[in-house]
């Protein structure tokens, strides 16, 4: 099985009807699902200019992120957290996607085509981001290049 379905099977088994959302995936090649958030995982949504940053220091610190969602032009940028995450964030400017909330996801593995896409498509294996660690990249990333001119 290729990493692509895994991953949709990984998404699909948080929808209502897992069967139902695959389908409508695999017939509409630029389709998005709405997945319900807090089963499988939660998704602290960061701005785009803080976003981004952090996700490069992720990378640097990690071999691979969580999952990671860019949406409205790079405006916003989702990472997908432990579930439980949403109720207990108390970020300020971050908004937290947990029990209760939907997600717009797109199909894993293909080409970005509307308005959301993936930064880290997931692997299908339920890799997520750890909070703590998402926390303290996105106080670096905020604090901005280390400065070395000794000033």
């Amino acid at each position: 099985m290729t990493a692509a379905k895994t991953a949709v099977q990984w998404l699909a088994s948080v929808a209502p009807d897992p069967g139902a959302c695959r389908r409508e995936w695999e017939r509409n090649p630029h389709g998005v699902a709405l997945l319900p958030a807090g089963r499988a995982w939660d998704v602290l949504i960061l701005p785009g200019a803080l976003g981004r940053p952090t996700l490069d220091v992720l990378t640097r610190v990690l071999d691979r992120p969580g999952p990671v969602l860019a949406g409205s032009g790079d405006a916003r940028t989702g990472f997908f957290v432990p579930p439980g995450t949403a109720s207990r964030w108390l970020g300020t400017g971050i908004r937290a996607a947990g029990r209760g909330t939907w997600i717009v996801v797109p199909y894993p593995g293909r080409a970005a085509t509307g308005g959301v896409r993936w930064l880290v498509s997931p692997d299908g294996s339920g890799t997520l981001t750890d909070p703590v660690l998402l926390e303290l990249a996105m106080h670096e990333a905020a604090a901005g290049p280390a400065r070395t001119d000794g000033g």
